[in-house]
C-alpha cells in the first residue's frame, strides 16, 4: 500500500478526527479510515507527517452540484485536499497563544494539543448538525453511519468500505419515513425540508460565503432545525468563521461553573456576549478546546465515579454508602 506524506506540524490526528466536530471517521490500524467530500481516505500519522492515500470520487449525477473545495474533490491531489481539510495552514500556536490566560483555558489548551478546526463540505457540516440536535456524540456518529450507508456512495480505500455523506438532491428524493429509519426522529423533518431547500436551489450554501457573520448566522437560523448552537456550528466548520462559538449543554457547563460560579441568574444571552468578548477573534478554537477537555475530562470522571461504586458493591456496600452511579 503506497501512501503519500504530508507535512503536519502542529497536529494531532486522533485528537482533532474524535473532537465532536466531525462524525464518520473510523479507527483502522494505526489509522483512520474516512471520506473528503466524495473521495474515500485512509490517513496515519507518523511525528509531524500525515500518510495519506485517496480513492477515487464518484461520478456526479446530471444537475448535482459539487461544493468548493482547493480544487474539485475530484482533481485535488492527495496532500491537497488533506492539507485543506485538516486546515494545515492555520497558524495553531499563534492561535493557541491568543487564548485568555485563565486556569481552564490552559488546561484545555495543554490538553488538546494539535487539535485543529477541520474545514468540512458545507452542506455536509448543514444535514450533521441538523441531526445533532439534543443527541450525544456516539449518538450523531450512528445516524451519521446510518445516512452514509443507506444514501451515499460505497468507496473502498485500503481494503476498507467507506461512504460518502448523500447530496441534498439525493436525501430530496426520499421521505421522512425513510430519514426516520436513520435514527433522526423529529428531526427527519427538518433534513428532509432543508434538502429540498438546498435542491431545489432556494439556499445556495457556497453564495453564502460572501455574507457577514451576522448574515451569514440570520440565514442559517431561517433553515429548519437550525438554531443559535447549530448555526454557530456550520459557521465554524463549514464556513471557517473561526469567531463563531457554539454554546452547548457542555460549553454552557463550563461557562457557569468556571467563569459564573457565583451568578446562577446570567442568562443564555450573557453568557453568549460574555464569550464573544472574552475569548476573541479565535474563539470557535477556544470553544473546541473547552468542549473537548471538559468532555474527555468529564468522561474519565464518570468512569471513576463508577468504578468505585462498583469496588463498594463488591464489598456488599449500599446505595447509603453514596453509590447512586449507574453503568454508562
Amino acid at each position: 500500500m503506497k501512501l503519500i506524506e504530508v507535512p503536519a506540524v502542529d497536529f494531532d490526528l486522533a485528537i482533532t478526527l474524535n473532537s465532536g466536530q466531525v462524525f464518520h471517521w473510523e479507527k483502522v490500524g494505526t489509522g483512520f479510515c474516512g471520506a473528503i467530500g466524495d473521495r474515500a481516505v485512509y490517513v496515519e500519522q507518523c511525528g509531524n507527517v500525515l500518510r495519506a492515500k485517496m480513492e477515487g470520487g464518484a461520478l456526479r449525477r446530471r444537475g448535482q452540484q459539487r461544493e468548493e473545495m482547493p480544487r474539485s474533490t475530484t482533481t485535488a491531489t492527495t496532500p491537497e485536499l488533506v492539507h485543506h481539510y485538516f486546515a494545515l495552514d492555520h497558524p495553531l500556536a499563534e492561535i493557541c497563544a491568543s487564548f485568555p490566560r485563565d486556569p481552564i483555558m490552559n488546561a484545555a489548551r495543554d490538553f488538546c494539543q494539535g487539535l485543529r478546526i477541520i474545514r468540512q463540505p458545507r452542506w455536509e457540516c448543514l444535514a450533521t448538525f441538523i441531526c445533532s440536535s439534543m443527541k450525544q456524540v456516539a449518538h450523531i456518529r450512528q445516524i451519521s453511519r446510518a445516512l452514509r450507508q443507506r444514501f451515499g456512495e460505497k468507496k473502498e480505500v485500503c481494503g476498507q468500505e467507506v461512504f460518502s455523506f448523500p447530496p441534498a438532491d439525493r436525501l430530496a428524493e426520499t421521505t421522512e419515513n425513510e430519514l426516520r429509519k436513520c435514527g433522526l426522529g423529529y428531526r427527519a423533518e427538518n433534513l428532509l425540508t432543508t434538502a429540498k431547500r438546498v435542491a431545489l436551489r432556494k439556499v445556495t450554501l457556497d453564495s453564502w460565503n460572501a455574507l457577514s457573520d451576522a448574515e451569514l448566522r440570520e440565514q442559517l437560523c431561517d433553515l429548519p432545525g437550525v438554531g443559535a448552537k447549530v448555526a454557530n456550528c456550520v459557521m465554524l466548520f463549514g464556513y471557517e468563521r473561526i469567531k463563531a462559538f457554539p454554546i452547548d449543554i457542555w460549553i454552557e457547563r463550563v461557562l457557569r461553573e468556571k467563569y459564573f460560579p457565583r451568578n446562577r441568574k446570567v442568562t443564555s444571552a450573557g453568557l453568549a456576549e460574555f464569550a464573544a468578548n472574552y475569548f476573541g477573534a479565535h474563539g470557535g478554537y477556544a470553544q473546541q478546546y473547552l468542549f473537548h477537555h471538559a468532555r474527555m475530562t468529564g468522561k474519565r470522571r464518570r468512569q471513576g465515579r463508577i468504578r468505585r461504586c462498583r469496588a463498594r458493591r463488591a464489598l456488599g456496600m449500599t446505595q447509603g454508602a453514596g453509590c447512586f452511579i449507574l453503568p454508562l
